[in-house]
Order: C-alpha cells, then sequence, then structure tokens
C-alpha cells in the first residue's frame, strides 16, 4: 500500500449511525472516525486518527466524555478499542486464551459506551496517524524531483519522545473539546501500559498547561517508575516488586509448594508480598553480609513460592529474571508461559536450546487477532477508506523513542509518580484508578502498590487513589471474570466522579 507524503493517501472521514443492546438498555450511538490535524507555528505537521463514539439523544455536557490510548510506546489504541471498551470486542476464550483464526468479533456487553462517551486516539506513527510532509517535501512532489527515499519519510520521529507526545496529546484533547463543544463534560483519559505512564503524566499537564479539568484518571497495566521495570546487580526493588506476580504464576500452574491454603491466590499473594518486603529486599541488600544460612532460608521460601528449583534460585543470588522463569517453570513439559500473562503457556519451539529462543505468546500471539479485527472494524463497520497500514503495534516508533526529559532525571531512569501526586493536589477531586492483572510480569501489579505506598498523600486526598487488581495479565480484560468485574468496578468510578 502507499504510505510515504509522495503518493496519493486517502483521508476521509466518516460518520456512521449504530445500536447497542444490552441487557438492560439499547444504546443508540454515533461513530465518527476521523482525522484531526495538529499544527507547529499555525502550519500543518501531522494528521492524528482517532474514533469517537457519542451517544445519541443525550445531554452531551452532562454526559462523561473519556479520551484512550495505548502505550508501548508505539501501540496504537486498538488493544483498549477492540479489546475492552468500545461497542465491540474481540471474542477471546473464557480466560483470554488465544482463539483458532479467524478472529470474531461480537457485541461488547462490558463497553464503557454504556456510561461514557469514548474517543480512541492512535499517537503519531500507530494506527492511520502519521506526520504530513514539510513544505519543502510537498515542493519536491510538485517539481518531481525527489531524489532520495529519505527525503520521502514525514518526519515521524519529532514526536517520538516523551515530551513532544505528551504535547501532541494535549493540544488533541483541547482542540476536540472546542470542536464538539464538550469542555463543560465530566473529562476523563485512560491508558494502557505505556499509556497508564501518559494517564500520569497528563493529570497534570492537562490541567496546568491545557486548562483541562479532570473528573478522573484511569491507569490500565501502567508503567509508572522505569527503575522498577528491570533489575540488576545494583537495583533490587524491581525483584521485589516482579515476585508477587512469579508466585501467582506459580500456584496457578501448580508448580508453588507452599504450605499455605491450597490455590487460595490471595492468601498466596500476601504471603509472596510479605516475603517481598520482608525478606528479599533485605537479602538483597545485604550482598555479601547475608550468611549462608539466610541465603539458603530465603531461596527455599522463594522456591516453595514461585515453583522453581532451589538450586536455580541460588544460582541467580535470589534475582530472578522474567524471562528465565518464563522458560524454566514448565521446562519439563516443553512449554514457556507468557511474559504478558503468565497464566498463558505455549510450545517451545526450541527445548534443548540453551536461551529460550522462541516468541512470547501473550505479545506476538495476539497480533492476527487484533490487526484482522481492527481493519475489519474501522474498514467495513465504520466504513472507513484509506490507503493507509494501520500500524498496530509500529516497532519502528518502539527503537526510536527518546525519553529524555530536560531536569526530569532520576538516576537515568524516568518517572510519572511525581506528576501523578501533583495532578492529584491541583485538583483534590479527580479519582484515580490503578488497575493491573496478577499474572503480569512486565508491568507488575506490586510495582504500583509499592509506589502507591511512597507517594506520602495527603489524608484529604488518599481516599481518592484506589488500586485494584484482576485474575490474568497485562490484559486482564480478555479473560470474563474479570472483564464484567472491572466493567461493574469503573461504572462505579464514573458514579462517584461525577456525583
Amino acid at each position: 500500500m502507499p504510505d510515504t507524503p509522495n503518493e496519493t493517501i486517502t483521508r476521509k472521514p466518516s460518520t456512521t449511525e449504530h445500536t447497542l443492546s444490552l441487557p438492560e438498555q439499547e444504546i443508540r450511538y454515533t461513530a465518527r472516525a476521523e482525522w484531526q490535524t495538529l499544527f507547529e507555528q499555525e502550519k500543518p505537521i501531522a494528521s492524528m486518527f482517532h474514533v469517537a463514539y457519542i451517544a445519541q439523544n443525550q445531554q452531551a455536557n452532562m454526559r462523561p466524555l473519556t479520551f484512550v490510548f495505548n502505550g508501548g510506546p508505539g501501540a496504537a489504541s486498538a488493544y483498549l478499542h477492540i479489546g475492552a471498551l468500545g461497542p465491540k470486542r474481540i471474542n477471546f476464550g473464557e480466560r483470554g486464551s488465544l482463539p483458532k483464526p479467524p478472529v470474531q468479533v461480537v457485541d461488547n456487553l462490558e463497553s464503557w459506551l454504556s456510561f461514557t462517551d469514548l474517543v480512541f486516539i492512535d499517537p503519531i506513527g500507530t494506527g492511520f496517524s502519521r506526520s504530513l510532509p514539510s513544505d519543502k517535501e510537498a515542493q519536491n512532489k510538485s517539481d518531481e524531483k525527489v531524489n532520495s527515499k529519505e527525503s520521502d519519510k514525514p518526519q515521524e520521529t519529532e514526536f517520538w519522545e516523551v515530551e513532544r507526545d505528551l504535547k501532541a496529546l494535549g493540544e488533541f484533547i483541547q482542540r476536540f473539546l472546542s470542536q464538539k463543544k464538550r469542555w463543560l463534560s465530566p473529562i476523563f483519559i485512560a491508558g494502557e501500559s505505556y499509556g497508564g505512564f501518559r494517564v500520569a503524566k497528563l493529570a497534570r499537564k492537562l490541567q496546568q498547561e491545557y486548562g483541562v479539568g479532570l473528573s478522573g484518571a484511569i491507569l490500565i497495566s501502567p508503567a509508572l517508575e522505569f527503575s522498577l521495570l528491570g533489575g540488576n546487580d545494583y537495583n533490587l526493588t524491581s525483584w521485589a516488586t516482579v515476585f508477587p506476580s512469579l508466585a501467582a504464576a506459580g500456584i496457578h500452574h501448580h508448580r508453588a509448594q507452599w504450605a499455605g491454603e491450597t490455590n487460595n491466590l490471595a492468601a498466596h499473594l500476601a504471603a509472596a508480598e510479605q516475603f517481598s518486603r520482608q525478606t528479599l529486599i533485605p537479602l538483597l541488600a545485604m550482598g555479601d553480609a547475608a550468611t549462608e544460612d539466610e541465603r539458603q532460608a530465603a531461596y527455599e521460601k522463594m522456591a516453595s513460592l514461585i515453583g522453581l528449583p532451589v538450586s536455580l534460585i541460588e544460582r541467580l543470588g535470589g534475582r530472578v529474571d522474567i524471562e528465565v522463569f518464563s522458560r524454566e517453570l514448565l521446562r519439563e513439559q516443553q512449554r514457556i508461559v507468557g511474559l504478558y500473562d503468565a497464566s498463558i503457556t505455549a510450545i517451545d519451539p526450541f527445548p534443548e536450546r540453551l536461551n529460550y529462543e522462541g516468541i512470547d505468546p501473550t505479545l506476538d500471539g495476539i497480533d492476527r487477532l487484533f490487526t484482522g479485527a481492527i481493519n475489519s472494524h474501522l474498514r467495513d463497520t465504520l466504513g472507513v477508506e484509506t490507503d493507509l497500514t494501520y500500524h498496530l503495534l509500529n516497532y519502528e516508533v518502539n527503537k526510536a523513542w527518546k525519553f529524555d526529559i530536560k531536569g526530569d532525571f532520576k538516576q537515568g531512569f524516568i518517572g510519572s509518580v511525581d506528576d501523578l501526586r501533583v495532578g492529584m493536589t491541583l485538583n483534590p477531586y479527580m479519582q484515580v484508578y490503578i488497575n493491573h492483572g496478577f499474572f503480569d510480569l512486565v508491568t507488575p501489579y506490586f510495582a504500583s502498590n509499592h509506589l502507591a505506598n511512597l507517594m506520602k498523600l495527603n489524608p484529604e486526598i488518599r481516599p481518592n487513589l484506589t488500586l485494584k487488581h484482576y485474575r490474568g495479565g497485562h490484559m486482564f480484560y480478555t479473560w470474563d471474570d474479570s472483564r464484567q468485574q472491572w466493567f461493574n468496578d469503573i461504572k462505579e468510578l464514573y458514579q462517584k466522579a461525577i456525583a
């Protein structure tokens, strides 16, 4: 497909009417899929694709409006769009298992459209969002003097860094509110993974720089502080914050030998959390100062909680890497567990090789589902006409992303919790909801719990922060029970926020 500025690209907005039939009500809504132009010094520089679902026959300013995006960086909004929140969703197995092709798209009985209008935003370089050719590129096209492919490329990399990305989202939201006359609506933002990082940053930036008051911010499997995403010999906390998720996988696959209540996930996680706080962090902090007896006792307890051999944990020095865990937990069965959902397993294609060289079933395995479903939904159901390729997960964005922010480095790592704290103090009415899946090893739930305990929120606003987690992985909403429970919890959150 043509996908460069020197070829004809169709970008036609599409408006369609639909009905979502729910057990308790029937919602008639308008779906508008279109591109919004971003400007720099009054010149168009990018075209941001989005889909807005607006319920009909209701007072617009009284109805909440939620802006939704995913993470990556480099992920389109399709994961939340047709995985959990939109009026249509992919039909996964009961516990998030991957169905055989072709993908099935069904009415979403847990769509948030029942209590809020929705706007799904694709950041530049994802979905159908692209930067626009510069004046020089346009002149080259008209003169037919393009000499290299490099000059054909729009400058999308300009948007592939933390502050510029947030600025684009802030400008989009501000302009959308003006164009649709929704400034008086209760405004919410929701983001998944790195999108949760965006939400934490925007909780401050939207209110402080763009004048957008927020009724609520929902962070879904967020990556809040990047120092907690990978451990080493000197960064100790990440090993402890991922440990309870390893324990969740261990008991789920019947590998844990802990002497507590049989198959009681809550009790097992409580024991793992206590061990992380009271034993694992002090042990790692002591290093060689720990006695052999102290280390051996800790390694044996770790093995009983997560299900790996004591000898392996001893060799790792108590630092259990998630990729090692994924390979070793069910190795004798020649299966690996997913990093993003360790409850899901897949055949190890190279069981006899020293290092794992296969794919992650919970990331690579779902591409076929979301790519097929979002293209069908946008092009067939919503009538979008474009020659652009829909970038579900653009690895070029991810590889090129720049994390450096002037004056905001924290010992080499970037974080967002300070911004969330400021946002909550700027607006003491804003409700913040943080959700994770217990089996997510990439952005583990206990990392957010740990950070929440360190935020030192004033007692007046501490009740505005809620953390609640569900069975499942990074996309816990692919589990039927978890999606239904989450839907009810979020509905209550909205009622509380706008009461």
